[in-house]
């Protein structure tokens, strides 16, 4: 058996926060037992009221005082995690749970360190979406692969899922989006087996919720030369 603890962080996601838990409490998969936080990020709309009249969906809820930026919730989630390996997943349905069997697989068969679900390698169905967020992507994991020596066709993937003890959560910088970035390099300096699986994205417009911004890209692109050098 492996334990995995999926990090849940939210913001003003009463429209799809409860859909989203149960796509991911229907998820079984032998040799793996779920540890589900959800954090709170400061909501101001009824996300926290939804989360609290449902608690039988998640294992733990961490609620933030204020707003802090998606990076403090994934490292207050991280610092209560317990399993063996983390994996993150977006309240916005924009990835769906029942990917999670490909990610664990080669954690499952191959004792994999790193598992990136990559939207950009034979993706069964991806939504078609902003130009210049694909042309960022690509920018960002083509300098992630110079400076890391290595292959990963979609760093900004939400599915990220790693072995929990490659990252010290309390060495982690980053608050903002570019915090992917820091753990990821951290957990490639340490990982030796590393795998990327195919998945179907479902992105969301701005009109519809979505939050990153183009200029976002440039904290990341500071965050992966920094962390290669200086780990």
């Amino acid at each position: 058996m492996i334990d995995l603890t999926i990090i849940v962080p939210a913001f003003n996601e009463e429209a799809t926060i409860l859909e989203l838990l149960d796509r991911v409490a229907r998820q079984k998969i032998k040799g793996v037992r779920f540890e589900v936080l959800v954090i709170d990020d400061g909501s101001t709309d009824g996300t926290v009221e939804l989360l609290e009249k449902n608690a039988g969906l998640y294992t733990k809820f961490i609620r933030l005082p204020a707003n802090a930026g998606k990076g403090a919730a994934v490292k207050a989630g991280l610092r209560q995690a317990t399993g063996d390996y983390v994996l993150f997943q977006d309240a916005d349905l924009e990835y769906d749970p029942s990917e999670y069997e490909k990610l664990l697989k080669p954690a499952l068969d191959y004792n994999a360190d790193i598992v990136m679900g990559s939207r950009l390698v034979a993706s069964p169905c991806t939504r078609v979406s902003y130009f210049w967020h694909r042309f960022g992507n690509k920018m960002i994991t083509f300098i992630f692969n110079i400076l890391n020596n290595t292959t990963f066709t979609d760093v900004y993937s939400c599915y990220l899922l790693y072995r929990r003890g490659l990252v010290d959560v309390e060495k982690l910088k980053a608050d903002g989006w570019e915090q992917q970035a820091e753990i990821l390099s951290r957990a490639v300096a340490k990982a030796n087996a590393m795998f990327e699986v195919p998945i179907s994205y479902y992105g969301r417009t701005y009109g519809e919720g979505k939050k990153i911004k183009a200029y976002h890209a440039l904290a990341v692109i500071s965050t992966i030369i920094i962390r290669r050098f200086f780990r």
